[in-house]
Order: structure tokens, then C-alpha cells, then sequence
């Protein structure tokens, strides 16, 4: 029989399923009609069916379906996406996910990570965002979290709800949630190498496997990476651990276990004036240097989470206990033990209410958690003597439901709240210079009311009201004498949105404004004394989300992701409506790749950032930059893969990001952390 030449598919499917788009690339496919079928003879395979896949992971397809329901900003990120390069920091993996504002502080893990602004100060390790591993909180109990915790590679997807768009897992931040999912025996490749090496003495090596038997699955990986860093004093090593066990004990039962080890070690370079960048950004700051700056951190961590299936519905339990070792020479030695446990439950219904389509959430999610906190004078990176000992404990408890009532075939309304009683009790041990114990509670219900209409099976449009609540870390309310406490941060944020795919382009795109009282902030007086990390009565912050993926040519594609942050006080007795500092206004990133033949590519890549306010006063800022790249390479599902990426080829001195500081009065300070000059990584990904 004679046969047509097989058509190539669209670069626009093979990527949608690789760029974190919500909806999968068969559903995409769907907008590129194939040719008229050949009629071929039937033929007839048996062999042993596919495993049906974990009840307690969601597939990748199914939470690309579940992303679509959600009457706001929400997000999947496929590993395809950036696998096809360096997959190391949080840029890496969540660089073009819509609304993720991420950059590395200097090449590491550390990183400085804000959705709609969320931690806007925070130039240390996170704060404002709910972390989920598998579902179950990584996050310490005050709220705080480490980049350490997470391994881009081997991940089976990322989910990213923004804003009360995370109410479904109890999150009640202005930024939302992020859940990182692990890969189980079902789906896992029975074994995996990937390496990776590059400039400034880059190395990464990771390796996994995974399997089932019967009723039981597995997965386990581990990874090592080091650097030598782009600057001085930037060494950086981690060791992780993952892996997971589950138990099919009947058709509609399923438990998995979960452990993680992490031993992170990362010099800390420091800041630099914009002059110290200008002549040398590879330079490590003096302080840092002679203070021999460092973050050594270590973390286990184990977790269940247990599905019921019932008909429509479905009952989820999780718990976690996870034990934390910080060593950390900065301007002190801070030594920490921490120990942080909870539970989440969680029932999930999709059972009609009154003969109309109905999905309602209820869960709770109590944690808690206790951290012996001691400082140390720094005697070149050695502990001195003794400058503060604390007990500090966080309990929090959440409740939460959502429904969403389709009233009729195309219109969904939503209805939820959060009900959250959080507490943080410092217990000063050291008493020398006053007793500096805090024992605050704060409270807070969230309602959250939102409308979705299907304007077609392929394109959602939405709108949603919500308030928002963090209380603060213990990062706002230790480290020294006559520290004032502080409230809780509340909001009241409106969304609209799109997502959807038409023809050649798929997109989501979403239009915020967040009215906030309480904000988190470190200020000063009118006359410039500082207060230290006090609530700013009004702030706002606004701003456009946009995911776009087009198809230019037949085997072209654009991929981008834009930002726009209009973040600022409104009505300041100090700053007036001056512009927040720590974040560009707008920032961008941007592929187009070639496709010549199926699985491989090849094209530039680009990064530009406006100018990033430093100082409350706006009298400093980070310069505007356009980083340029380039990658190539060949993926396939089974077999070798590899890549070859150039970054920053001009070479460019910038800052990727910056500190924040009240008022700089025009003067130079240091406060830039200088981003990696030209580099080039390569690697090769075996899957068998």
C-alpha cells in the first residue's frame, strides 16, 4: 500500500504541552485540524494494559483540566518547558510562568520570588507565598520558606495560583500558592541521568528511578550540584534527596509516603555600590568576605498524603513533620533548630447541587512549629560570644471552602472564604538588654466572590473579588531590642482575565488591583529616623499578567512572558504615592525557536527588566538591562536528549536584583547584587 509522508506536527503542539499553558496540546492540537486520514487495515495489539495512574498525583493532564476551572489566575508548568535548557535556579523553572516575578540574588538558589508583589522587601530567603510540596506545606509554620527545599529537575509539574486563586489548598496571601509535585512509579521513568556543567565552575548530576509492583509504586531520586560562582565568595553545593512510596490498597484507596533530605552550603558574595558593579561586578563585598558570609542549612522531611475516592468525591488527608539545621554567618552567627509539623484535610465534590454542575472544597489545615533561635557575635564566620537566645513558636489554623455553582451551561459562580487564627510567641532567653518577648494573635475570615463564563470550549474569560491576610514572620518581629510588633497584612484584590487558545496563539493574561492596609514594610519618620519593619497604613499594587505562546511560522514559535508592577503608597505621610521599591515596573522574557525537525530547536532568548526603584524616597534605582541568549538542542521522550545554552552574550553588568532601604538621598549605596556575566551550559538527559 502506498502511504502519504507523515505530516509534522506544528511547533505550537509540541511546545504547549512544554510551557505551562493550562490546557494540553491535544486540546490544542484541536486548532490545527490535521490532513484527511489514510484508510490503514485494522491491526489488532495486545499486551498489558496501562497502570491506572496514582490517586493521590493528579496527572499532568488532569491538573492542566483542573487549572482551566479555576475562576482566576492559574498556571502548570510542564518540566518539558525548561528542560530544554539549565535547569538549576528558580528562574529556570518558573522564568515564564505568567505573573512569577523571580530572579536570583547571585546565580544560586537564593532567590528573590513575588507574585503581585507578595514579600516585596524580602531579599532574603521568601516570604508571602504559601509553598506546598505534593500538596503538603513546605513552608516553616511563621510563614517563611527556603529555595533549598525543591529540585527543578525530576519534577512532574508545578502548579502556580495566584492570588485567593489558591483558596483550594487554604492559601490566604496576596502572592498565592505554589505546589511542586513529584513524579510516582506510574509515571516515572524506570531510570533517568541527566548532567549539566558549565561556566563558573557549574556542575549538576541527578539520577532516578521508579516503578510499580502490584499494589505499590515508587520513585526515588538524587541530585548533587556545586558552583564556583560568577563572583567571589559565591561557592554553592546541595545534595537532595526525594522519594516516594504508595500503597494501592483498593481501587478507591490510596496512601504515599514522602521523604526529602536537603544539605544545602552557599557562601554569600553580598552587595555592591553601582559603582563597585560598574568596575567589577565578580567582586564579593568586603564585609561579606572578611565576615566569611555563609548559609549551610539542612532538611528532612517526611509527609503522607491519603486519597478516598467516593463516586464524585474524594477525601484527602495530608501530615508533615520536617526538622531544620541553620548555620548562618551574616553580620551575626545565627544558629537555628527548627522543628514544623501539620496536618491538611481536604474533600474535594464534584456531585451536582439542585441538578446544576457543582465542585465544592472544604479543608482545614492546622501546623505548627518551634525554633531555637541563638546568636552569636561574628568573629570572622566563628560564633563569639552569646547576643540573643529566643524560643519562637507559630500555630496557625485554617479553615476553608469554595464552590462554584454553574447557574448555567456557561456560567460559573464562585463563593469561598478562609477563616485563619495564626499566633507568634517569641520567648526572649537572654534578657540583657530588656525583655524582648512578643505573644501576638491575629485573625482573619477572606471571603473571596468570583464569576467564570466558558465563552467557548477553548477560550474562559473571568473576574473574582477577594481579601487577602498574612500575618507576620518572625523575620518582622525579632532581632534586636525594642522591636514593635506589628499587625497583620490584609488586602482586598479584584481580578479579570482570559485564557484560552485560538489558531495559532494560546494565551493567559490578567488584570489585577490590590488595595492593601497593613503592609509590611521597613520605613522611616517624615524627618528620616527609622522605624524598622513597621505597617504602612495604604499601599496599592496593580498590574497586568500575560503568558503568550504564538505560532509565527510552520515551525517557528514565540513564547513570552510580560509583567507590568505598578506597586506604590497611596497617600504616605513620608513618601506620598512614590513608587514600592525591590521590583522592576515591567520586566519581560522571551523565546523564538526553530523547529527543523521533530524534537529538535533552536533560537534566541531574551530578558529586559525597567529600572527597579532601591529606595523608599525613589531616589536610587537599579539601571534598565536586555540580556540576549541563545539554545539549541534534541528532546525525545526515551533515549539521550541534550542542549547547549549561551546566556548574557554581550556580557552585560547589571543588577539582577537589588536591597531596599528607606532613603538614599541620592547617594550610591550598596545594594545591588550583580547578575552573572556571559555564560555557557551544556548537558545530556538519558531516559530509559
Amino acid at each position: 500500500m502506498k502511504h502519504s509522508s507523515p505530516r509534522r506536527p506544528s511547533l505550537l503542539l509540541a511546545l504547549a504541552a512544554a510551557t505551562g499553558s493550562h490546557f494540553s496540546a491535544s486540546a490544542i492540537a484541536q486548532s490545527n485540524p490535521p490532513a484527511a486520514p489514510v484508510q490503514l487495515p485494522p491491526v489488532v495489539v495486545q499486551g498489558k494494559a496501562a497502570a491506572e495512574p496514582a490517586l493521590t498525583v493528579p496527572s499532568l493532564e488532569g491538573a492542566q483540566r483542573e487549572s482551566r476551572f479555576t475562576p482566576g489566575g492559574a498556571t502548570v508548568v510542564d518540566p518539558a518547558s525548561y528542560e530544554t535548557g539549565r535547569a538549576s535556579t528558580f528562574q529556570d523553572l518558573l522564568g515564564f510562568a505568567p505573573g512569577v516575578f523571580v530572579q536570583p540574588r547571585f546565580g544560586s538558589d537564593e532567590t528573590r520570588l513575588s507574585i503581585r508583589g507578595s514579600g516585596i522587601q524580602r531579599t532574603f530567603h521568601g516570604r508571602g507565598l504559601q509553598m506546598l510540596l505534593d500538596g503538603v506545606p513546605v513552608n516553616l509554620a511563621d510563614g517563611g520558606f527556603d529555595f533549598q527545599a525543591i529540585e527543578p529537575i525530576g519534577l512532574k509539574y508545578t502548579e502556580v495560583f495566584r492570588g485567593s486563586n489558591a483558596l483550594q489548598y487554604g492559601g490566604t496571601t496576596l502572592g498565592g500558592s505554589i505546589n511542586f509535585v513529584s513524579p510516582t512509579g506510574h509515571d516515572a521513568d524506570r531510570a533517568r541521568l541527566r548532567l549539566e556543567a558549565g561556566s563558573f565552575g557549574y556542575l549538576r548530576a541527578f539520577g532516578a528511578t521508579g516503578g510499580v509492583s502490584g499494589p505499590v509504586d515508587y520513585y526515588a531520586s538524587i541530585s548533587h550540584s556545586q558552583q564556583d560562582g560568577y563572583r567571589n565568595w559565591a561557592d554553592q553545593e546541595n545534595m537532595r534527596f526525594f522519594g516516594n512510596v504508595g500503597f494501592r490498597i483498593n481501587p478507591d484507596l490510596e496512601t504515599r509516603f514522602y521523604l526529602s533530605l536537603t544539605d544545602s552550603d552557599s557562601q554569600l558574595p553580598g552587595n555592591l555600590t553601582k559603582a563597585q558593579l560598574n568596575a567589577d561586578p565578580t567582586r564579593a563585598a568586603a564585609g561579606n568576605l572578611a565576615q566569611r558570609w555563609k548559609r549551610d542549612y539542612q532538611l528532612q522531611r517526611l509527609s503522607n498524603r491519603t486519597v478516598y475516592r467516593m463516586g464524585d468525591a474524594q477525601l484527602e488527608f495530608g501530615a508533615f513533620y520536617s526538622r531544620k539545621s541553620l548555620d548562618h554567618p551574616i553580620f551575626q552567627v545565627l544558629r537555628q533548630e527548627s522543628d514544623d509539623y501539620g496536618l491538611s484535610f481536604r474533600y474535594v465534590s464534584n456531585a451536582p447541587l439542585a441538578g446544576m454542575k457543582n465542585r465544592f472544597v472544604v479543608g482545614f489545615l492546622p501546623t505548627r512549629g518551634r525554633v531555637e533561635d541563638s546568636r552569636f557575635q561574628n568573629l570572622g564566620g566563628s560564633a563569639g560570644a552569646r547576643t540573643a537566645q529566643s524560643i519562637q513558636t507559630s500555630t496557625n489554623y485554617s479553615l476553608f471552602a469554595e464552590n462554584q455553582l454553574y447557574v448555567a451551561p456557561q456560567w460559573a459562580a464562585v463563593l469561598g472564604f478562609n477563616a485563619t487564627r495564626s499566633s507568634r510567641r517569641l520567648e526572649d532567653r537572654f534578657l540583657t538588654d530588656g525583655d524582648n518577648s512578643v505573644d501576638r494573635t491575629y485573625r482573619q475570615l477572606s471571603p473571596k466572590v468570583g464569576v467564570r463564563y466558558e465563552w467557548s470550549p477553548q477560550i474562559d474569560v473571568y473576574a473574582n473579588v477577594s481579601r487577602s491576610f498574612e500575618p507576620p514572620s518572625f523575620g518582622e518581629l525579632a532581632g534586636g531590642p525594642n522591636v514593635t510588633p506589628v499587625s497583620a497584612q490584609k488586602g482586598t484584590t479584584f481580578e479579570v482575565g482570559s485564557r484560552g487558545f485560538l489558531r495559532s496563539a494560546t494565551w493567559d493574561v490578567s488584570f489585577y488591583r490590590s488595595t492593601l492596609t497593613d503592609e509590611l514594610l521597613s520605613l522611616n519618620t517624615p524627618t528620616g529616623q527609622p522605624l524598622g519593619t513597621v505597617n504602612a497604613p495604604r499601599t496599592i499594587h496593580q498590574g497586568i499578567e500575560l503568558g503568550l505562546l504564538l505560532t509565527v511560522a510552520r515551525d517557528v514559535s514565540w513564547r513570552t512572558s510580560y509583567l507590568l508592577n505598578d506597586f506604590r503608597f497611596d497617600g504616605n505621610a513620608t513618601y506620598g504615592n512614590n513608587r514600592l521599591p525591590g521590583i522592576p515596573a515591567m520586566a519581560l522574557r522571551s523565546e523564538v525557536l526553530w523547529a527543523p525537525a521533530p524534537g529538535w530547536y533552536v533560537g534566541p532568548t531574551l530578558e529586559w527588566s525597567s529600572k527597579t526603584a532601591v529606595d523608599m524616597a525613589n531616589t536610587l534605582f537599579a539601571d534598565p538591562f536586555t540580556l540576549w541568549g541563545l539554545k539549541a538542542g534534541m528532546r525525545i521522550d526515551k533515549g539521550a536528549s541534550f542542549f547547549v545554552q549561551a546566556r548574557n552574550l554581550g556580557n552585560r553588568k547589571y543588577a539582577a536584583t537589588t536591597g531596599v532601604i528607606a532613603d538614599a538621598r541620592s547617594l550610591d549605596s550598596a545594594q545591588f547584587l550583580p547578575g552573572d556575566g556571559r555564560s555557557v551550559f551544556a548537558g545530556i538527559d538519558w531516559r530509559l
